[in-house]
């Protein structure tokens, strides 16, 4: 079973849903969710669980509750996303 840890930058509130590149030593994530009653957590996961392919069960959000420094863990990726294939190397 493949584990991939994500080290995150979040934008919520965002025009669109995106995967934006790096933003210094993290991958900034665009939502468009607001970062209000947890909304922008909940929308990332599903937002990271159809970009990797996984059903939401599989991501979890492990450091970052409150803040847009975020750490997320994706059980058994089916896929990784163009935006992000040259950035996680052989994962």
């Amino acid at each position: 079973m493949t584990t991939l840890t994500l080290h995150l930058h979040v934008q919520p509130g965002a025009a669109r849903d995106e995967i934006a590149g790096m933003h210094g030593e993290r991958i900034k994530v665009r939502i468009t969710a607001p970062p209000v009653e947890g909304r922008a957590n909940r929308h990332l996961v599903e937002f990271l669980a159809a970009q990797f392919g996984v059903p939401r069960k599989q991501v979890s959000l492990v450091r970052g509750e409150t803040g847009r420094l975020k750490t997320v863990r994706i059980e058994s990726p089916t896929r990784v996303p163009p935006a992000l294939a040259g950035l996680l190397g052989d994962a």
